[in-house]
């Protein structure tokens, strides 16, 4: 047998009188209050409301509710601990521009909790097994609010804003840090963050000394805005377009006091704007034949008239705006617009190997040659329209 090292507990046990005292704090630890224990093993957080919650200090049993917290529990590497979903990702639809999805297909086997867009069903909640210990709640407006989930699931529920990565980033970056303190992933969300910081210096500094002469104008169309829409759909703050200080002639509906997310512009203004290069958000795909931008452009006399549909310099990008943005398309587009743009400044680029890096960072696997294949190859491609 091995004899206890001087000063180890178990050799002063061995002296006289130890015993005794070593009893005493058995019994005081014993005799404690059991909410001095659990207090032990709660933390305290302000959520993005501003709303004050005690939760476990160890997390580990999620869920995600509305659009896109499961896409950022996912870029945090935390999205194994979920133990539900919404309808979202249950859906098979045969479309799914959602990279963080497609890199797991996993998420789709798992129980439902409530229907997409944060319907959530406190019934379905109360019958997982096992429970999460919290809900993450993304636009905490919609279905239940946050305060009547908690009620009448009991489990704490933080609300988190989604943000974007232009006028709205400070949102997206204080999400990504609570969460990754909630799920003790803090240093990588900071990679996150700095990434994303990357990216977007990396487009800007290609890009910013280019004479405002040398930068043709240019317009998306059919940009999908909660479902897929036609041409006349376009976004007149697309951070692609930004990133690369291009002339969105959209841009002219913004003004200094409001950045617009969306806007369906007539056809007249789109006539007149006449851009010198067209893209087209491959989403407008899903709409029937005759309602799609390409079928628009392709048909529509008016629109043969623009000069970058008889000239052919039309051009196809993948759908961002699916279940709210997904960030990893917003780059990997960017890189590819500039490549189109300015394919000078872009000579080392190979557009599709750099978004599928971009989502092995973010999701841990390949996602957009999977997605191309579900809109017949139109990304990062000339559109024929003959």
């Amino acid at each position: 047998m091995l004899k206890p090292a001087p000063g180890h507990f178990f050799g002063n046990f061995l002296r006289p009188g130890f015993a005794f005292l070593a009893g005493m704090v058995m019994l005081a630890i014993l005799a404690a209050p059991i909410g001095t224990l659990e207090a032990k093993d709660k933390i305290s957080i302000t959520d993005n409301t501003g709303r004050e919650l005690n939760i476990p200090s160890q997390v580990d049993r999620v869920i995600c509710s509305g659009s896109g917290c499961l896409r950022l529990l996912t870029y945090i590497q935390a999205h194994d601990r979920i133990v539900g979903v919404d309808s979202m990702e249950k859906r098979d639809s045969g479309i799914n521009p959602r990279p963080y999805a497609l890199a797991n297909p996993q998420f789709k086997d798992y129980p439902l909790f409530g229907e997409f867009r944060g319907h959530d069903s406190p019934e379905l909640i109360a019958g997982l097994d096992p429970q999460p210990q919290v809900i993450f709640k993304v636009n905490p407006d919609s279905g239940p609010n946050p305060d009547q989930l908690q009620d009448k699931t009991g489990i704490p529920v933080i609300s988190l804003y989604y943000g974007n990565l232009t006028h709205a980033r400070d949102d997206l970056d204080d999400s990504l840090l609570l969460m990754g303190r909630v799920m003790d992933e803090e240093e990588r969300a900071w990679e996150v963050i700095e990434y994303f910081d990357d990216l977007e210096e990396d487009l800007r500094s290609r890009t910013r000394d280019i004479p405002e002469q040398d930068r043709p104008t240019c317009y998306i169309g059919g940009m999908a805005h909660r479902g897929p829409h036609g041409f006349q759909s376009t976004e007149p703050s697309y951070a692609p377009f930004e990133f690369l200080h291009a002339r969105n002639v959209a841009d002219e509906l913004n003004t200094e006091d409001k950045k617009m997310d969306h806007a369906t512009v007539s056809k007249e203004k789109i006539m007149v704007w006449d851009p010198e290069i067209i893209f087209i958000d491959t989403s407008t795909m899903q709409l029937d034949r005759g309602a799609n931008a390409r079928d628009q452009l392709q048909n529509d006399p008016a629109y043969r008239h623009l000069s970058a549909v008889d000239e052919g310099r039309v051009y196809g990008v993948f759908p961002y705006n699916y279940y709210t943005q997904n960030f990893e398309t917003i780059f990997a587009n960017a890189y590819y617009i500039g490549s189109v743009l300015y394919p000078e400044r872009f000579q080392d680029i190979d557009p599709m190997r750099k978004a599928e890096e971009i989502s092995v960072f973010l999701n841990e696997d390949k996602a957009f040659e999977k997605m191309n294949r579900q809109f017949d190859g139109m990304g990062f491609s000339r559109i024929d329209l003959e």
